[in-house]
Order: C-alpha cells, then structure tokens, then sequence
C-alpha cells in the first residue's frame, strides 16, 4: 500500500532505520519528514535530551537548525529583488558603505598589510552565491593571520554562537576593516556572505532582519516557532544541543536550552546560521519553494526567482578551489543560499536543492520527485560532510518513492 506515491511499508523501515541511532545512542531524537504530493510524512524519535529528563521529542519539538537559516535568508534577499529595493548586480557601496574600496590580501596567509586593492566593488549577486571574497577557509582558527583577527573581533567563522556577536552595524564595522581573502567574484567561500545578507536585508528594508523574515515570510507561512531565540513559554519543546569533545570523543553539552544562547534575543540576528524552527515551520518554507514560490493561497516569490536561486551559479574553474571539502563540487553548485545537485551519483535527483546545519539538520528539495526530506536532531555534525544518519535517511527516503 502507498500514499503520495510512498511506500507506507517502506516508510516503516525507514522508521526503524533512524530509531536504531537514538537506541545506540548516536543521537539523542530527531524528527525526520517526508513530503510528496501533498502527503506528509513524520517520525519523531528520541527524547528532547540524552537519558529522557526532558521527555520525548514531538512533532513540533525545536530544533537549532543553524546553516539552514541561510536559504531564508537569500529568500529574503530576493523578496527585495523583486520589489527593486536592491538590484543583483548592483555594488553593495549604497547600502553598505562599510564593505566599500576593499583591499585583497596578497595570499590568503599574508600578513594584514600585505594587500592589492580589490579588482571591483561586490555586488548582492556576490553575497548571494558566497562569492564575497571572505569566508571560511579549511585550515585551523589560528593558522592565518586573518582567521586569527576574524576570531578576535568575533567575525563568526566556525560553529554559532549567537551571543558572542556584536549588533549588526558594529559587527559590519569590524568585518569592514578586514582585508578581502580573495577577489570578489573569484571563489565560493562559506558563511560570512549569508551574515552580510542580513544587515543587506535590513538597511533595504529599513527593518531589523528579524522583523523582515517574520513579516515577509514567517507569518505568512505560519511559520509560528521559528526565529532567532526560544521565548520561555516554548522553553519546554527546545530541545538540549550535543557536541563532541574532539579530544576525548565523548559526547557534551553544546547549549542548554533554559540559559543557553538561543534563550533571548541575540544583539546580532545572523542570517548564516541564527534561526530555531520546527519539523513543520521548515516544511512550510520548504514546500513554497517547491511550489515555484507558492504555498497554497500565499505567494512569497515569484517562479522565476526561486528558479534563479536554484540555479548553479558556479563556474567550472571557481569550483575546482572551493569547497568544504575535497571534491565538494564534483556532482554539485550554488545557487543563492544553497548547493545544487547537478548529477545523480547518488539517490537524490539532479537539479535537487537545499543545505544543512551542522548542529544536526539537513533539507532537500527534489522537483523530479515532487519531494521534500528533512531531518531535524541536536546532535552537531563532526565533519563538514553528512554523518551517517543523514546518508541513511535519504537513502531510506528515496527507497520508499512506489510509482
């Protein structure tokens, strides 16, 4: 028997596959979703924290879904594209003056002084497709000159820490004073361009980025439990963030829900990786954009600009030196605020979209299948790559498509 094309038997298995890591004790709960043509799926396993004080995870338990804010983010970006506030194309210099006549480091591990002025101004197609010019680079926090400064003046390279940023304009300031990594334009490098979307977003908008997203697309999706903090009435349904100890490799407390840095609103609404949400808020989102913009009576943007945003915008040449890690790119590009797929070398389809957070969630959009998958947990990632549990549910998800 199936429903929306998925096999309910399958569905079962793939239940059972994801609660063999909460019994083992690889993930404290999850919430796992499916949809497709109109039928929704949903397993919610495991407790809100290790050993069940807490109790169990619901359906509507919230999650830190940290680098899965940055689609909303382009979203964002793009409502204003729509309604001419900004344009792609154009520099950035209007609206932030801050990021105007950069200068470039000679070498990525230069001295702070050892610079060439930038080659041409960034633009808001630039920030869109991380092509900033300054990011993440794979090596230590201390390895670079610029990684170290970019750590003192907590520019926000590594995992969220919501309160260690400054507001939005002195946080531009600081990044403003920084040296470019590399020419604007040249290479994809992660993170800090989805931060700048946000003060983007708000100095357009003339609104706090937070204020935008709820306006413009969370209440219209009734996205009711998403934002950048946790209120205390929905304390309870928060679920207690893990890490690991790389030195010893056990298992530890990232973030406490009651007193952690996601239970009060941050100085720094941080469009890379700021937002809290729930396995339905995100479907929300998620099914609009699959829907070419629409979900149900309520348009947030039109076809073609979700089509552009789902658009590799990497060239052949910027994704032979970029990546998280190596052969990143190889069956993959970037779009605005997310990867997509360009080959099936494994069960998801080409032209699939979406992105994770590394503190334990990931989407994809598949339009050939009419499908969306999502898995929330609080266990944070060890690696850039996908651990196993998120392999195993793709796997199981796509197993279950019966037409």
């Amino acid at each position: 028997m199936s429903v929306g094309g998925l096999s309910l038997a399958r569905l079962d298995r793939l239940r059972d596959v994801l609660a063999g890591y909460v019994e083992r004790g690889e993930v404290p709960g999850l919430v796992a979703v499916i949809g497709r043509h109109g039928y929704v799926h949903i397993d919610a396993l495991g407790t809100l924290a290790a050993g069940g004080e807490r109790g169990p995870v619901r359906r509507d338990s919230i999650f830190r879904i940290s680098s899965m804010t940055k689609p909303i983010a382009a979203a964002a970006t793009m409502i204003l594209v729509e309604e001419c506030a900004i344009r792609l194309d154009e520099h950035v210099d209007r609206l932030l003056p801050e990021l105007a006549d950069r200068h470039v480091l000679s070498t990525p591990d230069a001295p702070l002084d050892d610079t060439v002025p930038a080659s041409r101004p960034i633009t808001v197609r630039d920030l869109l497709t991380f092509r900033l010019g300054f990011g993440e680079l794979m090596a230590p926090p201390n390895a670079y000159p610029i990684l170290a400064e970019a750590a003192e003046r907590h520019i926000g390279l590594g995992p969220p820490h919501p309160t260690a940023f400054p507001d939005p304009d002195e946080w531009l300031r600081r990044l403003g004073e920084l040296p470019l990594m590399h020419q604007p334009g040249e290479r994809w490098l992660y993170n800090t361009s989805a931060d700048v979307l946000g003060v983007l977003v708000a100095r357009a908008s003339g609104q706090p980025f937070e204020t935008f997203l709820q306006e413009r697309i969370c209440q219209p999706l009734h996205m009711t439990d998403t934002g950048f903090f946790v209120p205390p009435e929905k304390i309870a349904r928060f679920a207690t963030g893990y890490g690991t100890d790389f030195a010893t490799g056990e298992t530890v407390v990232y973030d406490e829900p009651e007193t952690g840095e996601w239970s009060e609103p941050p100085a720094f609404a941080s469009g890379g990786a700021g937002l809290v949400s729930t396995a339905d808020d995100y479907l929300a989102f998620a099914s609009m954009l699959l829907g070419g913009g629409r979900l149900g009576d309520v348009r947030i943007l039109s076809r073609p600009s979700v089509e552009l945003m789902t658009t590799d915008h990497l060239t052949p040449a910027q994704k032979a030196i970029s990546g998280l890690f190596p052969h990143f790119f190889d069956d993959r590009g970037w779009g605005f605020g997310v990867a997509v797929h360009t080959r099936r070398d494994d069960v998801v389809s080409s032209g699939s979209y979406g992105w994770d957070g590394g503190l334990g969630s990931a989407w994809r959009n598949d339009p050939t299948e009419a499908m969306v998958t999502i898995l929330l947990s609080q266990q944070a990632w060890t690696s850039a790559e996908p651990p196993p549990v998120c392999r195993d549910f793709w796997t199981s998800a796509y197993a279950a498509i019966a037409d």
